[in-house]
């Protein structure tokens, strides 16, 4: 029997975006790129913002939360193109593989939420 998202499973893609966002935060400092401006700011600006956003959506959901971070998702992964900084590999390759996990388990947690499939007692 299929079942939407359970608040522990809602927990649990919580608790993964802020292991991303984390790991976007340090980055700079963990893969050495903290000399470059834009991505070092970037990857702390949206690193903190998406833990905190996630770190809300534990204590109560509520779905403009997945929406934030959904857009944060999609920001880091296209910022190393806007801001310039793709000749930056380690910058780069945080900033997508970070912001594609936010934002796939952004949008699996806001489609959960409204599928509700039938019954089939």
């Amino acid at each position: 029997m299929l079942k939407s998202t359970s608040s522990e499973n809602r927990t649990a893609f919580d608790i993964v975006n802020i292991v991303a966002g984390l790991g976007l935060l340090i980055s700079p400092w963990l893969l050495g790129f903290t000399g470059e401006t834009y991505a070092a700011w970037n990857a702390w600006i949206v690193g903190a913002a998406i833990v905190l956003i996630a770190a809300a959506a534990l204590y109560a959901f509520y779905e403009a939360e997945e929406w934030l971070n959904l857009v944060l998702g999609i920001w880091a992964v296209v910022a190393p193109w806007a801001l310039g900084f793709t000749a930056v590999t380690a910058a780069m390759w945080v900033h997508v593989v970070a912001g594609i996990v936010v934002a796939v388990l952004a949008a699996g947690s806001i489609w959960f939420s409204h599928n509700h499939p039938l019954s089939t007692a």
